[in-house]
């Protein structure tokens, strides 16, 4: 076994890999950007070095620097994690060469099953299941419209080097087929450097299960039963489960058979993933993952197996701990991805620190895997994901409540996140029956993606009496640090002479205000607010006490923003500072703005071009994420502020515009 382990990678997935190697009494080597200096990963391993400056092609993604650092601090392996080198056959090579062990599979089974078209080809040659469709090199756009004619309509052009949804783009009829391959094409070569793409058969209403399997070097290979991964929106995964729902042992036994023939077809070693889309004709090969996936937990979770302890066992030559008789499935488990994104914004990134941060505490049958804390902030260069929340129960119903609390009881504040769509998809009738196929989110938009809501009477006192006991607090704090700490003129507890002042407080949604008002009377305060009188007060822990009624109804602070949750749901108001400048800025309606912080990564204008409404005049990259800019209306660009390969912030102005 080895004695030091250099973990390519960040946040919360180096964090677990550094917490297995340590109950191995494995070291573990750290790697850090700059943006990354006092992130969590780096106090979790045993030491850690610098790397680079915060792109990840100057730091994460910069192999010779990689393997630079793993020489200087002895180690004898590399754990690449899941994204970045993780699946690069070139970075494995390297570590090779270098003499050091890669913990992955071998640079030859990546490149086999990289290429989706590839791959396809090699499974069909090993009996597995394929959609039909055309996976040849014939790039032609007319002969790849004849070829989805001929595998008939709806079809999906895929990126070949693809993953993440990025160069994917469904066609209904043939008259949409050369602008959706246009589109594609152009992803893909920004996303991958590669813009060959596949057509495949669309299936309706499919279900997305995949296989974990393992391999080792002896030969060996099996499979850890499988996840449902339908819970997606635009082709990523939001909640995963173990087993998946709807399969009868037969189809369990057929697709734990077919993604193990895939596995032994390239030799493979270490952990890997078959992903597979189902529907009531069958299930049907899509592409294999050759690295852990971000779901790996549920596996764990459902079959007690720490699957890092395996890949660490493979990679130094030990035969799979385990025999395929020997696996069994135990209980229900899901996994949600907590992200730093507005589902109200079309899944926009959100960028910022988090004012608060915090989760359930780890139980039996809870687990949380993240790499954030209050204070830490969210970079406009790596992936917005804050947290994994992993529930486990005796039965799929007893994992879902499991769920439902864990979500509720997340308290964040400074950023807008995800927490209110998973809170929303785990509460709703048709997840909780099973079997949903991966257009569910976009079928249920109505409910799942709805806006805010305006907030209860209830939220609305919350946010009073919250309001209220901060500044008592800040009050005790400034008396004990004057010269007077007894002067009632310190004190900010609404007292007056021979009368009771009301005080009124303006939170703002937008345009919208909820005005509402506070009295101090004895020991408590009365609320008005929303049409209802109520008499309570807060507490520091977040408890709000209402007409006797105690409720969590924590509140996060940022600048004027108030965050408050309250039984599963969110809001997001304003408290307009009284003593704040008036916003003058001038108006942009003549601009085109940028809508998040980002890189630019196409200009299409210049000064002096006429645009058109709806033509695409900037592209944004942020978070794994395209942007593109439209016109607002026909007009001449007066001026280009922006450049390829700048970094823009939110509202900055990218491109000025005449009148047409």
């Amino acid at each position: 076994m080895f004695n030091t382990i250099l973990i390519a990678n960040r946040g919360e997935i180096a964090i677990r890999i550094a917490r297995t190697a340590r109950l191995m009494g494995i070291e573990t080597v750290a790697v850090y950007s700059d943006a990354d200096a006092n992130a969590m990963h780096v106090h979790a391993a045993d030491r850690a070095f610098p790397i680079g400056a915060s792109p990840p092609r100057d730091s994460y993604l910069n192999i010779a620097r990689i393997i630079e650092t793993a020489k200087a601090a002895g180690a004898q392996a590399i754990h690449p994690g899941y994204g970045f080198l993780s699946e690069n056959p070139a970075f494995a090579e390297a570590c090779v060469a270098a003499g050091i062990v890669f913990i992955g599979p071998s640079a030859e089974a990546m490149r086999a099953m990289g290429s989706k078209s590839a791959a396809k080809a090699l499974m069909e040659t090993s009996g597995v299941p394929l959609l039909p469709g055309y996976h040849g090199d014939n790039q032609d756009p007319e002969f790849l419209a004849d070829q989805a004619v001929t595998v008939g309509f709806p079809v999906v052009i895929k990126a070949v080097s693809g993953g993440g949804g990025r160069g994917m783009r469904v066609v209904s009829a043939a008259e949409e087929f050369a602008p959706a391959l246009a589109s594609a094409r152009q992803e893909a070569a920004s996303a991958f450097g590669d813009d060959r793409v596949l057509i495949e058969k669309y299936l309706q209403r499919p279900r997305h299960v995949e296989v974990q399997v393992f391999g080792d070097s002896h030969g060996n290979a099996v499979h850890l039963f499988e996840r449902d991964c339908s819970a997606q929106r635009r082709h990523q995964k939001v909640i995963e489960e173990a087993p998946a729902p709807c399969l009868s042992g037969a189809q369990r036994a057929a697709m734990g058979a077919a993604a193990v023939a895939a596995a032994k077809a390239v030799r493979y070693t270490g952990a890997g993933t078959v992903e597979f889309v189902v529907d009531d004709s069958g299930f049907y090969f899509l592409e294999m993952n050759t690295r852990l996936q971000v779901e790996h937990p549920v596996t764990e979770m459902v079959t007690g197996y720490d699957l890092v302890e395996w890949q660490f066992r493979v990679a130094a030559g030990e035969p799979l701990p385990a025999r395929q008789q020997d696996i069994a499935l135990t209980g229900h488990a899901f996994e949600v991805r907590l992200y730093a994104e507005d589902p109200a914004r079309d899944f926009a990134p959100s960028i910022g620190r988090l004012s608060l941060f915090r989760t359930p505490e780890e139980s039996d049958g809870v687990r949380v895997d993240t790499g954030f804390a209050t204070g830490d902030a969210v970079s406009i260069h790596y992936d917005a994901m804050l947290a994994k929340l992993i529930c486990h129960g005796a039965d799929r119903a007893a994992a879902l409540a499991k769920l439902r609390h864990a979500l509720a009881a997340c308290e964040i504040g400074g950023l807008a996140t995800n927490i209110d769509l998973l809170h929303r998809i785990a509460s709703h009738p048709d997840f909780a029956a099973g079997g949903i196929d991966t257009g569910f989110i976009a079928r249920e938009a109505a409910t799942l993606l709805a806006g805010q809501a305006a907030p209860p009477a209830e939220v609305l006192a919350g946010l009073a009496l919250t309001e209220v006991l901060r500044e008592e607090q800040r009050a005790a704090h400034d008396a004990a640090a004057s010269g007077d700490p007894y002067s009632p003129w310190h004190a900010r507890d609404g007292w007056w002479v021979n009368a009771r002042r009301p005080r009124t407080l303006d939170f703002m949604d937008g345009d919208t205000a909820f005005p509402l008002s506070v009295t101090r009377s004895g020991k408590v305060w009365q609320v008005e607010a929303a049409g209802r009188t109520m008499t309570g007060h807060a507490e520091p822990d977040g408890t709000v006490v209402l007409d006797g009624v105690r409720e969590r109804m924590p509140v996060a602070v940022d600048g004027e923003i108030r965050t408050i949750r309250r039984a599963g749901e969110t809001w997001r108001l304003r408290l307009p500072d009284p003593g704040a400048a008036g916003d003058d800025d001038a108006d942009a309606g003549g601009s085109l703005i940028a809508p998040i912080p980002g890189q630019v990564t196409a200009v299409n204008v210049s000064p002096g071009d006429h645009v058109t409404r709806g033509e695409v005049l900037v592209i944004l990259e942020a978070m794994k994420t395209v942007f593109r800019l439209p016109a607002k209306a026909d007009a001449v660009v007066a001026t280009v502020d922006c450049a390829v390969g700048e970094m823009v912030q939110d509202g900055q102005v990218l491109v000025t515009f005449e009148d047409a």
